[in-house]
C-alpha cells in the first residue's frame, strides 16, 4: 500500500471516531466517504468494506469502556455493596435496550447490506432526522426532564429506547441519534439520553462486529490478508483515539447546549449528498 492509502486509512479512523458519537451517523459518513475516495481495490474489496464499516467501530467502543470503565464495572472493589447493586441494575437496563436492534439487525442484516447501504438512503436519513432533532428541541426547549438520574429511568423506558434504536439500522440514521431522541421523547435530560447511549453502545457494536467477522471467515469463507489486518487495527487505533476526546467534548457540550446544531448539519450534509448522487449518477 501507497502513503495515499494509508493516509485513507486514518481519515477513516477519524471520521468514525469523530462520528460515531456526534448525532450524525458514522456509517453514512464511511459510505460517503468510499464514494467520494475510493480505497486500493485490492484490499478493499467489496465484501471487506462492508465488514470493515462495522469493525472499525470496535476503537471508538474501546475508548467509551475506558472513559467509563470504574462507572460501568460492578465488581470494583472501589464500589460499596449499594453501588454495586445499582450498576448491575443499570448493565440489566442496557440489555433490555439492545434486545430489539439485536434480534432485527441479525434477521435483517443481509437484507439490509443489499438495499439500504447507498448514498441515496444516506442523504435522506440525514435530511430526515435532522429535521426531527430540530422539532424535538424547538417543542421541548423549556420542558424539566422527569428523569435526570439513571436510578430514575425504568427498565421499560429503557426498553422504549431499544426499539428507537432499531431504526438506526438503517444507514444514514445515526444509533446515537436516533436513541437520543427517543430518550429525549421518553423524559429523559440531555446528558443522561447521550450517557445512556453511550453504554448502550458497548454490546450492540461488539455484537454487530462478531457477527458481521464470523459471516465473512466463516459464511462466506474469506480469508484476511495481513495487509487487511493491518488496515484494521490502524484504523481501530485511530478511532480509539479521536473517541476519547470526542466522549468528554460531547458529555460537556449537552450540559450547555441543545442538538439544534447538530440537526442543522445533518440537513446542510443530507442535501448535499443527495445532489452529489444525483448528479454523479
Amino acid at each position: 500500500m501507497q502513503f495515499i492509502d494509508w493516509l485513507r486509512v486514518i481519515v477513516l479512523g477519524i471520521i468514525e471516531g469523530v462520528t460515531e458519537w456526534l448525532p450524525v451517523s458514522s456509517t453514512g459518513h464511511l459510505i460517503l466517504l468510499d464514494e467520494i475516495w475510493p480505497g486500493n481495490t485490492q484490499i478493499f474489496t467489496d465484501d471487506f468494506t462492508s465488514m470493515f464499516n462495522v469493525l472499525i467501530q470496535l476503537g471508538a467502543i474501546l475508548a467509551v469502556v475506558t472513559v467509563f470503565f470504574h462507572k460501568l464495572n460492578p465488581v470494583s472493589g472501589y464500589k460499596t455493596p449499594d453501588q454495586k447493586k445499582n450498576t448491575w441494575k443499570l448493565w440489566g437496563k442496557v440489555i433490555a435496550a439492545v434486545v430489539p436492534a439485536a434480534v432485527v439487525g441479525f434477521l435483517l442484516d443481509d437484507w439490509m447490506d443489499a438495499h439500504l447501504y447507498n448514498g441515496y438512503v444516506v442523504g435522506a436519513m440525514l435530511i430526515l432526522y435532522g429535521v426531527i432533532f430540530i422539532l424535538i428541541e424547538n417543542r421541548y426547549k423549556n420542558r424539566d426532564a422527569e428523569i435526570m438520574r439513571f436510578s430514575q429511568l425504568s427498565y421499560k423506558t429503557a426498553l422504549y429506547i431499544g426499539l428507537f434504536q432499531v431504526l438506526a439500522l438503517i444507514p444514514g440514521t445515526s444509533r446515537s441519534g436516533v436513541t437520543i431522541i427517543g430518550a429525549l421523547l421518553l423524559g429523559c435530560s440531555r446528558y443522561i439520553a447521550t450517557e445512556f447511549t453511550f453504554y448502550l453502545a458497548i454490546p450492540v457494536m461488539f455484537g454487530a462486529s462478531a457477527l458481521k467477522l464470523v459471516k465473512y471467515l466463516f459464511v462466506k469463507h474469506m480469508e484476511l490478508s495481513s495487509s487487511q489486518w493491518l488496515v484494521l487495527f490502524v484504523s481501530m487505533a485511530v478511532a480509539y483515539a479521536v473517541s476519547l476526546f470526542i466522549i468528554r467534548f460531547l458529555l460537556s457540550y449537552v450540559k450547555r447546549h441543545d442538538f439544534k446544531a447538530f440537526g442543522i448539519y445533518r440537513i446542510v450534509l443530507g442535501v448535499i449528498v443527495l445532489l452529489f448522487f444525483i448528479i454523479a449518477r
